[in-house]
């Protein structure tokens, strides 16, 4: 089984199990699929005491952080400020990696990319 193969059997169902995607974070899957057909290293939902993040890749020694928000029709920066504010980069902190925090926003009304936003760290 090849990397690509591995990469869709993992991603996990709870993002869009029983959901209509449009209500849902579930666009995050298309994002997962997309990268994890690349072969990246890829880990969704990773757990952390101060919460659930949607998706880490790392990537030639750096690490991007994503969390992905459902938002009316303006874009809000509230993907890139929970990221900050629940510190999901503190289990990544030890190796001296650059760290990317990278908050996208989709629109609940229009169904589409609303904004992205990147800081690092």
């Amino acid at each position: 089984m090849g990397a690509r193969t591995r990469g869709f059997a993992a991603c996990p169902t709870s993002g869009f199990t029983n959901n209509p995607i449009a209500q849902y974070e579930g666009y995050y899957a298309v994002f997962y699929a997309f990268f994890a057909s690349l072969g990246l290293e890829i880990t969704v939902e990773a757990s952390s005491n101060p919460g659930r993040l949607d998706m880490v890749m790392r990537f030639q020694g750096q690490v991007y952080i994503f969390e992905f928000k459902l938002v009316g029709d303006q874009a809000d920066g509230s993907a890139l400020r929970q990221i900050k504010e629940k510190d999901y980069a503190a289990p990544y902190r030890g190796k001296g990696e650059p760290i990317h925090l990278i908050g996208i926003e989709f629109s609940k009304t229009k169904r589409a990319l609303l904004s992205w936003q990147v800081e690092t760290v």
